[in-house]
């Protein structure tokens, strides 16, 4: 098979990239800036005239993007022309009970509309987002500053979102589905920190922010206002309870129970020392 990844050298793209490699498919690897060298990856343009040749699609909005529809419009356009075998749309958890008019939803509708064998993913909060997003206030203060109150969230390991989408994409499976991703346990800030500092020997603690010093913060980092918007919406939803549910598909995808947050805490460890 020939996939087509959009975002292949992103947070989600890697370990998608990997999986596809590891299974011997031939991958076409969307990035404005090109790579690591690996076989079985070209690294083409993001004109969507380069998904020409590809068995399967995987699309998914960059980050910092509030108007997620009018990004990949074009390429669902060129899959309606192309008609691949496959097309797989990653979104959000959640994101079927927004609005119709709410892009990523958008996005789902028009490609469940359109006649290609599509199916979409929606991961819950990643748990990578606290090496990464959240990294600042824990190198800096052994912090993790985040809005969600005591409110619980079933994280997923990117890995497990790499590996269920190399899985639909190379399959016949879940046409037409909505798959909701989540990892095996519900956990609060406050045990994300005593999980952290377990697998780091540091004394991370969580601290409720309020708000608005939340969005005054995304501001500071130099994040567009429409996305300070969005980030915040989705931090009040999490707080609100709705990223909670925990489901078993990444079990029915990949026949094995998705990653931990504490095996997330020892592979990462050495992020959490820098």
């Amino acid at each position: 098979m020939k996939a087509y990844v959009f975002g292949a050298t992103g947070t989600v793209g890697q370990p998608l990239l990997q999986e596809l490699t590891d299974a011997g498919h031939q991958v076409l690897a969307v990035s404005r800036t090109g790579g690591e060298k690996k076989d079985g990856v070209e690294y083409v343009g993001t004109e969507p005239s380069n998904m020409q040749g590809a068995d399967a699609v995987f699309l998914l909005s960059p980050g910092g993007l509030a108007d997620q529809y009018s990004v990949l419009k074009p390429y669902l356009d060129q899959a309606r022309k192309q008609k691949p075998g496959r097309v797989v749309l990653m979104t959000a958890f959640g994101v079927d009970y927004a609005p119709a008019e709410v892009p990523l939803r958008k996005l789902e509708l028009e490609l469940l509309d359109s006649g290609l064998n599509a199916t979409i993913l929606r991961p819950n909060w990643f748990m990578q987002n606290f090496n990464s997003y959240w990294i600042q206030g824990i190198l800096a203060d052994q912090k993790i500053y985040f809005p969600g109150g005591d409110a619980k969230a079933a994280f997923i390991d990117v890995r497990d979102i790499g590996a269920c989408a190399a899985r639909v994409l190379a399959g016949s499976e879940f046409n037409g589905e909505g798959l909701a991703l989540t990892g095996p346990e519900s956990l609060d800030h406050n045990e994300v920190a005593t999980k952290l500092s377990a697998a780091t020997g540091k004394e991370i603690q969580y601290v409720d922010v309020d708000p608005e010093d939340f969005k005054t913060s995304l501001k500071q980092a130099g994040l567009p206002e429409d996305y300070i918007e969005v980030l915040s919406g989705i931090a009040a939803g999490l707080k609100a309870g709705q990223a909670a549910p925990v489901t078993d598909t990444v079990q029915k995808v990949l026949g094995r129970a998705p990653i931990s947050f504490d095996k997330y805490a020892r592979d990462y460890a050495a992020a959490y020392q820098q």
